[in-house]
């Protein structure tokens, strides 16, 4: 997913989601050293991958992505729960999401 289908699909889905408008973004660019894992406590949130990884595996309440899987028949680029994050990599490597955060409850 690229950063503008990314920022096209957003309003929509939390249209879908019961949020109309109240929703914040943020840019989110993490950086893992070789072998580094990380969770990130999603709930209530969605967290889109705006760019392919390698050497990264990225999996929560709603799939995984991991370009290595070779009998996955599905990359999801849409994140939310727990989010864990794995870098298997022999090097640094890159992650750029967008975060969206709900501002409030869900619009009737």
């Amino acid at each position: 997913m690229t950063i503008n289908l990314a920022l096209e699909y957003i309003p929509r889905r939390m249209r879908e989601l019961g949020y109309a408008d109240n929703y914040f973004l943020r840019f989110r660019h993490i950086v893992l050293q070789s072998g580094e894992k990380l969770n990130i406590d999603g709930h209530n949130q969605l967290y889109l991958l705006v760019e392919e990884v390698s050497d990264i595996s990225i999996s929560s309440e709603l799939g995984v992505f991991d370009l290595s899987q070779s009998k996955s028949n599905e990359m999801i680029y849409e994140h939310q729960g727990e989010i864990q994050i794995y870098n298997y990599s022999n090097s640094i490597n890159h992650i750029r999401f967008i975060q969206v955060i709900p501002k409030n409850e869900k619009v009737s």
